[in-house]
């Protein structure tokens, strides 16, 4: 075990030169800590903050927004025109201490937009009980590349050390690649090869944007799934463009937030979600590999990265338990922290417990635990009706 937990403590070089510290991430999670008009809180800055001392080499903030019409959360940060840079530069600062990388993860919720702040539209029209999207047009996807773009360099203006760019999860990449939701007939939609368009453009304008010296990661979906969604073959396409691009990690994922949407750990079996899938992506790509999801033991994680499976190890509910994690695990302690089971949970019920979890670290409270599922669930939702209000109220202003 010796030998195997210091290949995960070895640092990792990307292919534009920077060097993360080690092969530990903490994975994108949508802590719903923006304070309503897009900027970031005292709470969600002391959070990656934590992480940082905690050990791990990068960390990647969950949904952060190059405008607010296309928000996943009225929680989520947005880096547009009108954003006080300073106030990002501090979280930057604070998540970025002992080395550690700190990176948006650029989003557009596409049809997952919140409804309540947004217009939801996708790549084509949706009309389901549970969902209701109108298609973008033409001249909207040719906005996009550059909107990511700008969204790039103001966070290199604010100081953090490189972006990931969101293809994963059914959000709007994701939705584009997928042919359950694209069922657009021009030169976006059908083969993969147009499918994989936008996300490619997308990745032709941020590069350039930031300069050769700054790590751009692509989050993407191994699998949706969903029957008749993006499948591992075709997955295995757009990884294999992606490796003729200036990108510098792929980070591997999957399933997605539509409505009723089965959650990527359900039948995934015992241990991490997407080494599989990792083991057939080594043969198309030179490019770094991350894999995110069902990494719960420092063996699970050591055998990943020692047998090059991957270069680095995406860690989310572990380090909302535990967020200083990877130190105890170069020490070898707290090998298996103790995940909690829930009977019966409700749609989104985890994700709120979860998420209320990373609001008390970020509060620096004496106990962390938010109490049972539905007090946690019930926090949630009465934060997310105030910041909706708040969003609604700040970005409708003239």
């Amino acid at each position: 075990m010796a030998d195997r937990a210091n290949s995960l403590f070895d640092p990792l070089q990307l292919p534009c030169g920077a060097t993360i510290r080690n092969r530990i991430a903490k994975s994108a999670m949508s802590d719903s800590l923006g304070d309503g008009t897009g900027h970031p809180t005292e709470a969600q800055a002391r959070l990656y903050e934590r992480w940082a001392e905690g050990g791990v080499g990068v960390s990647i903030i969950g949904e952060v927004q190059g405008s607010p019409d296309f928000a996943e959360k009225p929680g989520n940060l947005v880096l547009d025109r009108h954003a006080d840079l300073d106030r990002f530069r501090d979280l930057a600062r604070r998540g970025g201490v002992e080395a550690t990388h700190i990176w948006p993860q650029l989003g557009h919720a596409g049809a997952l937009a919140h409804p309540p702040t947004s217009t939801p539209k996708g790549p084509s029209a949706l009309d389901l009980p549970a969902l209701k999207a109108a298609a973008l047009g033409r001249d909207e996807i040719a906005a996009l590349p550059e909107q990511f773009a700008r969204t790039a360099r103001r966070a290199r203006d604010a100081g953090f050390s490189g972006v990931q760019i969101h293809a994963a999860h059914g959000f709007l990449l994701s939705q584009f690649l997928s042919p359950l939701f694209n069922r657009r007939a021009d030169d976006y939609g059908g083969p993969v090869e147009n499918r994989m368009r936008l996300l490619l453009e997308v990745i032709d304008a941020v590069r350039p944007a930031l300069g050769p010296d700054m790590p751009i990661a692509v989050k993407l979906n191994a699998s949706d799934h969903l029957k008749g969604g993006l499948s591992e073959d075709d997955a295995l396409a757009v990884v294999a463009a992606l490796d003729a691009t200036g990108i510098d990690l792929i980070d591997i994922s999957g399933g997605t937030y539509f409505p009723g949407a089965q959650p990527a750990s359900e039948g995934a079996g015992k241990g991490p979600y997407f080494l599989d899938f990792a083991r057939r992506a080594r043969q198309v790509t030179e490019k770094p590999l991350m894999a995110t999801g069902g990494f719960k033991t420092l063996s699970q994680a050591c055998d990943a990265v020692s047998d090059r499976t991957v270069d680095l190890v995406g860690l989310a509910r572990g380090l909302a338990l535990c967020p200083d994690l990877p130190a105890l695990w170069r020490r070898g302690e707290q090998t298996e922290p103790a995940f909690p089971r829930f009977d019966n949970p409700p749609e989104g019920g985890v994700t709120a417990w979860y998420t209320m979890r990373l609001t008390a670290i970020g509060e620096d409270r004496a106990t962390l635990d938010p109490g049972p599922l539905d007090t946690a669930i019930d926090l949630y939702e009465a934060r997310d009706r105030d910041r909706t209000r708040i969003w609604q109220s700040h970005f409708t202003s003239p």
